[in-house]
């Protein structure tokens, strides 16, 4: 078993494990069990960083064994400079979601663990995959233990939200399901990805097979305007499945366009890219100032989510090296800063049993520790220079400038309404004088709360102030890609 092969399945072997403890009365060893499996399984990611070759684009830690030998389908996993940061990120982000359930969960304590572990593994499968089926195993299996951490530990109208996020990304995937069909058709009875990327495909064929993928990944991102049932989703889902929606599954859709989309019909990508460019730039406008008027914080985040991968979809369809990789970057970004925002929720949630802002007022002056997390998170999600969310948002910036100046400016004066609804709400939430008894009553953060806000402020930090450990890992390999899409498959 190689090392991408233990990332996958130490969490879900412990995932198993948790579901067999059983009753709550084990609770405090379901925790423990838990952080264990979650610090082994981001434990044994690390190596890969240590042995991963910079110099080359090819897929680096490659495992390939017969599955189902009758139709060809292998176990065929690999990674390289575009899937690699998020094999980590997926691991890193399990261990907090797990210290930051730790007390919270009382009932059913070793499902909710189980299932984020398990969760955890099959993510990272997704960006390991290199066959088509695996893949769309992988992809689709994400979504049951999603749909579970949503329906039993989720808010009063849980069943709702579960459904519908179970509807909308399964509708989807349907289309995709047909468009691996056709490629492994087409190829002569293979589901091995990179053949399909030098498929000679008619524009007909591209711009269909194009429309299949973007069908599943548009709503899994979610694109503008597929994203309806983001923000009810996540006002549903408890504190950690908000977290780990923003943080890791948002981006599964993100990267498919980046395996699939744009080297399998490079051709329509380029056609139908100015759709895909309207519709990110209207996420980055629009849903701002949606996200503006909200008075849940947890849907004013959602909102935020949305116009920050806006800036993702941007990237990747102005087809150059800034704006690919700037896209990649943002993607990181967000995932720590997405997961500080949502978890912050949930420490005033736990107090106080309300996400409405008016509910809130004054909060630094009870909790001034956690101000001070809340206010770098705030400034993160800002874009703020030093922190991991401007990095990625400049780089797009920059290459949207150097594709369309126009493009650009909009993109660029976007960033006004993210300062905007994040400073308005943390000026409501946390400044001035105590608004109310309650808030009165709060009390600080304790050593739990803190340690996973220190570990997501420092991921925030470093990638703000030295990114170049994250752009070095994928510059080989995305200039390759552009590389490949440039170069007509017609011609």
């Amino acid at each position: 078993m190689g090392l991408l092969s233990l990332a996958i399945w130490t969490p879900i072997a412990f995932g198993v494990v948790l579901l067999a403890l059983g009753r709550d009365e084990q609770a405090k060893v379901v925790r423990w069990v838990a952080l264990v499996g979650a610090l082994v399984s981001f434990l044994v990611t690390l190596p890969l960083y240590g042995q991963f070759d910079t110099t080359t684009a090819a897929m680096q830690f490659v495992e390939k064994t017969p599955w189902i030998e009758r139709f060809n389908v292998n176990y065929h996993i690999g990674v390289d400079g575009i899937s690699f940061w998020f094999v980590l990120l997926t691991a890193f982000i399990n261990v907090v979601v797990v210290i930051a359930g730790w007390e919270v969960i009382t009932r059913r304590v070793n499902q909710y663990m189980g299932a984020f572990l398990i969760l955890s593994g099959l993510m990272i499968g997704v960006f390991c995959a290199l066959d088509g089926l695996l893949f769309y195993v992988f992809f689709e299996a994400t979504l049951i233990p999603m749909y579970l951490i949503i329906g039993i530990w989720g808010g009063p109208n849980k069943i709702y939200a579960a459904f519908k996020f179970f509807l909308y990304t399964l509708m989807g995937s349907l289309l995709m399901l047909v468009a691996l069909i056709y490629l492994y058709i087409k190829s002569g009875g293979s589901f091995d990805i990179s053949l399909w990327h030098a498929l000679p495909l008619t524009s007909g064929a591209q711009t269909m097979l194009f429309f299949a993928f973007f069908a599943a990944f548009a709503v899994k991102v979610p694109m503008f305007p597929v994203h309806t049932w983001l923000p009810d989703v996540h006002v549903e889902a408890p504190t950690g499945g908000s977290a780990v929606l923003a943080a890791i599954m948002l981006k599964l859709g993100a990267y498919g366009f980046l395996r699939f989309s744009l080297p399998i019909a490079p051709d329509a990508s380029h056609e139908w890219a100015w759709l895909l460019i309207t519709l990110s730039l209207i996420a980055v406008v629009y849903v701002g100032l949606v996200a503006m008027v909200q008075q849940d914080m947890k849907k004013l985040v959602a909102y935020s989510s949305v116009a920050h991968m806006g800036f993702v979809t941007l990237g990747f369809f102005i087809f150059n090296d800034l704006g690919v990789s700037g896209g990649i970057v943002q993607m990181i970004a967000h995932g720590f800063v997405s997961a500080a925002m949502f978890l912050s929720i949930g420490v005033l949630y736990d107090r106080m049993h309300s996400r409405e802002i008016a509910s809130y007022g004054g909060v630094v002056n009870t909790m001034p520790k956690f101000a001070a997390f809340a206010l770098f998170f705030a400034m993160a999600n800002c874009g703020l220079p030093g922190t991991a969310g401007f990095v990625g948002e400049w780089m797009v910036i920059l290459g949207a400038v150097k594709f369309n100046f126009w493009i650009g400016f909009a993109s660029a004066s976007a960033l006004i309404f993210g300062a905007a609804y994040t400073l308005w709400m943390f000026k409501r939430v946390y400044l001035g004088p105590v608004a109310n008894e309650h808030v009165k009553e709060l009390v600080d953060i304790n050593a739990r709360e803190f340690t996973m806000l220190a570990l997501l402020a420092a991921a925030t930090l470093y990638m703000g102030v030295y990114p170049k450990p994250f752009t070095d890992v994928m510059d080989v390999s995305v200039a390759q890609l552009l590389k490949h899409v440039a170069v007509s498959k017609l011609n």
